[in-house]
């Protein structure tokens, strides 16, 4: 079993905190995503599971060894680096088996497990050729080799797609994802592209500024993010905000966008009756707004400002009082710039985020961020 367990692990830079008492569990056999912009603490917090950099304090555990101070070679882990880390001197084959050699395996499993890693990843016809002779992608598949090969019981990644193409990352991000399902190796990888967090992930741990947001699964992460930053920071675009009010209409918390007034769905009659008075942000996605080209008793009439063909859809940027946001539409939908449209904003569909806090009012808060 080679479940991993950071409990309360702090690691600072000077009077930088780099990590601030992060807890996680990443099951056995599990895939799961660092995800976060640069600075967060995502790859510092890959390196002290692999060794690479001790904690200040708290406890890393593997399986039911404790592993906080041991060095990397006593704790079973493979790793693939941002850079291919592969050697130029050296062909495919001893490139892959050079985890084993060190590890002094015997010649014949050497040569098992390197045929073995290679035909997964694609290279076996590859294995006399240096890495000068491959391509970058190709380059990128021999450092997952060498990585499997080892047959460790713990696999970390630090954004090895990063020096990939679009087109190159499409594709091995999909190879990847079936090399996990085959190797079922328990795997941490650190990325900062939310596609590919949201892609391969079992479960996805947001982090910023040391921290850990939210930990959850990668549709909760997208559809309930658990503050602003988390719902801003995934999607493509990113979450709608608008500016709104709670006020009382007969008795019933509605949230007041200017003069409109928005119905929210009654299991957070309760939530928002608490806040009346009060301001709050009204999140929504771009593809959960339903556009009209009439008006609707229950839509809000918005101007266009740019309209973006981009095949599938068309990418509305709209304007409300001083709020500009994006909405999603068919690509049959007729609209120019500077148009009148009605939007509705389905009430399922909201996220209602205080504005003090910046966090996600729902009742189930807590089980957004939990770690276990």
């Amino acid at each position: 079993m080679a479940e991993i367990r950071i409990e309360n692990a702090v690691k600072t830079f000077g009077k930088v905190v780099a990590v601030n008492q992060v807890s996680l569990t990443v099951h056995d056999q599990e895939f799961v995503v660092l995800l976060g912009p640069s600075g967060c603490g995502k790859t510092t917090l890959l390196r002290a599971v692999a060794g690479l950099g001790m904690v200040d304090s708290g406890r890393i555990m593997i399986g039911d060894r404790d592993v906080t101070y041991l060095p990397p070679k006593a704790r079973d882990i493979s790793m693939v680096f941002q850079g291919y880390a592969i050697f130029p001197h050296m062909n495919v084959f001893d490139n892959i088996a050079f985890g084993l050699r060190m590890k002094r395996t015997p010649k014949e499993e050497i040569a098992r497990r390197v045929r073995e890693s290679a035909e997964l990843l694609h290279i076996e016809e590859f294995l006399e050729r240096f890495p000068s002779q491959l391509s970058g992608g190709q380059r990128q598949r021999v450092a997952v080799a060498r990585a499997i090969a080892v047959h460790s019981g713990v696999l970390l990644m630090d954004e090895p797609l990063s020096n990939l193409d679009a087109l190159l990352r499409l594709r091995m991000r999909a190879e990847l994802k079936r090399l996990l399902n085959e190797i079922r190796a328990t795997t941490i990888y650190v990325t900062h592209d939310q596609i590919e967090a949201l892609s391969m992930g079992d479960r996805i741990a947001v982090m910023r500024s040391g921290e850990i947001l939210q930990f959850d699964s990668p549709t909760r992460v997208y559809d309930v993010p658990a503050d602003r930053f988390v719902a801003g920071f995934i999607g493509t675009p990113p979450m709608n905000f608008l500016e709104g009010q709670v006020r009382r209409e007969n008795g019933v918390p509605c949230v007041a966008i200017g003069d409109f007034m928005l119905a929210p769905i009654p299991e957070m009659y309760e939530e928002l009756a608490r806040r009346d008075g009060k301001p709050i942000l009204v999140g929504i996605r771009a593809e959960n707004m339903e556009t009209l080209d009439a008006p609707a008793a229950d839509a809000l009439r918005v101007k266009v400002l740019v309209v973006e063909p981009l095949g599938s859809q068309n990418l509305l940027t709209i304007q409300i009082g001083s709020d500009v946001i994006k909405a999603s539409t068919h690509p049959d939908f007729a609209v120019a710039a500077n148009q009148d449209v009605w939007i509705r904003l389905p009430g399922d569909k909201i996220r209602w985020i205080d504005r003090e806090t910046g966090r996600t009012i729902i009742p189930d808060l807590e089980s957004l961020v939990s770690a276990s």
